[in-house]
């Protein structure tokens, strides 16, 4: 839009002479197009300036005042200049006066005025128009991770399985069945305790997530009787914690996550069981230990469980989990936390 109205600035400075020759016309419009763009890049490092010192939405009138006096001095200077350029070439016929800078004075204060108001409310509108999306960009992927956490929590493949050994019960023995939905929804309770920190980010999310070692171990006994309905005399799992330990706390679904890795990854069979068996050390350490009977076919699981233990102890501050094997046993060590260290 400005070059059209290039002609229009001229003839309000140079009045008819700007179109009474090639020679006027020329210097003209040359002097026009050389100002404007001169005085584009000026107003442009001033704006530009006046944005990087206040950036925030909240800071939108310290902004705008900032902006008004900055383009409103420079566009003041960049009139008197204008006149004086056009006053130094003859064939303008424009004389630096005060009659001629004063009326270019106000049209420039009047300009500064709607050009700072205007970049003032885009900018404003546009930062607040990012804030929007960015909050909803964070409540997305927080319903994402949610929806996520609750995937791991309800665990579809277990629970499937959980159904079908039920379904096989309540032809076989409805007492035993009775008692397996009992122990499926005490276990199923447990695990939607976890809430939405599943994937823990700071120190505080995992301490949130600790409970006492012997809730936990109450969790293992009814969901270890699941699993020994669905695989029967194949898997044996003992717990021999001394009393003592009771109260020290590790973080929510530990064993759960050490067993669940342990069964991928070893056979199960009445004649050769999987014996997981849990201990407390006077050390402070839990102790899961298996023998092992590695599945030969290994298939690709799911290590996501066994990874967010590792990060939950790594927030604590806690020594990493230790893993130690022979040729005949396996077996994991869980840091325990006591009352102090919370």
């Amino acid at each position: 839009m400005m070059p059209l109205l290039f002609p229009l600035g001229n003839y309000y400075l140079m009045g008819a002479r700007y179109f009474g020759g090639w020679r006027p016309f020329v210097a003209g419009t040359l002097l026009v197009a050389v100002l404007y763009w001169f005085s584009v890049v000026v107003l442009t490092v001033a704006v530009r300036w006046a944005v990087r010192r206040f950036p925030h939405l909240w800071q939108a009138v310290p902004r705008t005042i900032t902006m008004l006096a900055l383009v409103g001095g420079l566009t003041a200077g960049l009139a008197v200049l204008d006149v004086w350029v056009y006053s130094l070439v003859p064939a303008t016929g424009v004389r630096f006066t005060r009659a001629a800078v004063e009326p270019i004075l106000v049209l420039g204060a009047l300009f500064a005025v709607f050009l700072c108001l205007a970049l003032s409310i885009f900018y404003s509108y546009g930062q607040w128009d990012r804030h929007q999306a960015d909050n909803d960009e964070l409540k997305r992927a927080n319903l994402q991770h949610q929806f996520d956490t609750l995937k791991r929590q309800l665990n579809p493949h277990f629970l499937f399985n959980s159904l079908n050994s039920l379904s096989l019960l309540i032809g076989e023995d409805p007492a035993q069945a009775e008692q397996f939905v009992d122990d499926l929804a005490r276990v199923y309770r447990y695990l939607l305790q976890a809430g939405p920190n599943a994937r823990p980010r700071t120190a505080a999310d995992a301490a949130h997530e600790l409970v006492p070692l012997q809730g936990e171990l109450a969790f293992i006994r009814t969901y270890a009787s699941l699993l020994r309905a669905r695989y029967g005399d194949g898997l044996r799992i003992n717990v021999w914690v001394p009393p003592g330990f009771a109260t020290h706390y590790l973080p929510h679904l530990s064993l759960q996550a050490v067993i669940d890795h342990v069964i991928q990854h070893n056979v199960m069979l009445p004649k050769t069981p999987l014996v997981i068996t849990i201990t407390a050390h006077s050390e402070g350490l839990l102790r899961i230990q298996h023998n092992r009977q590695q599945k030969t076919i290994r298939l690709e699981t799911n290590q996501n469980g066994f990874a967010q233990l590792e990060t939950k102890y790594h927030l604590l501050g806690q020594q990493r989990l230790r893993v130690e094997q022979t040729e005949q046993h396996t077996a994991v060590l869980l840091p325990l936390l006591n009352s102090c260290e919370l």
